[in-house]
């Protein structure tokens, strides 16, 4: 008959060899590349002004990107000015690229912030900083990306 002391450890090294199999099924992934494509301004039949963002998004890896859904947000002078979410992301090919578009809305309170910022900015131009959230289905791990950049007032 086995001690309690022996099944306890039996019990361990089983519970800790299926726990490290269980971590070897989740692929290791070089994080995806974003990149703002194009940010224009939609036309909108509720007065309330609706943008559509461009991303190019890079996959450096050997697996698809089976991509469940992306959270973003868009800061311009540290004000976030637009968020949303989107989900129906067409995968993207290992070792490829593709561009997802997204639409939003504008907060408008924010903005109101912004243009009172901007006067006592004096620069020709503004920061921005796109953050995103990048959810997969499957074992994947959620990816965030950030990029920061200038856009140009002139």
């Amino acid at each position: 008959m086995i001690g309690t002391s022996v099944r306890y450890m039996i019990l361990t090294f089983l519970v800790l060899g299926l726990l490290a199999s269980c971590a070897s099924l989740t692929p290791q992934l070089d994080p995806p590349k974003v990149s703002l494509v194009s940010f224009k301004s939609l036309p909108s039949d509720t007065g309330a002004p609706r943008f559509e963002i461009k991303l190019r998004v890079i996959n450096p890896n050997k697996q698809t990107l089976d991509i469940a859904g992306i959270s973003y947000s868009v800061e311009l002078l540290d004000k976030e000015l637009i968020t949303g979410v989107a989900k129906d992301v067409a995968p993207i090919a290992g070792y490829s690229e593709g561009v997802v578009t997204l639409e939003s809305g504008l907060q408008l309170l924010e903005l109101m912030r912004l243009m009172a910022s901007i006067g006592s900015v004096g620069s020709e131009a503004l920061d921005y900083r796109l953050t995103a959230k990048i959810d997969f289905n499957g074992f994947m791990p959620t990816q965030h990306i950030e990029e920061k950049g200038e856009i140009s007032l002139n």
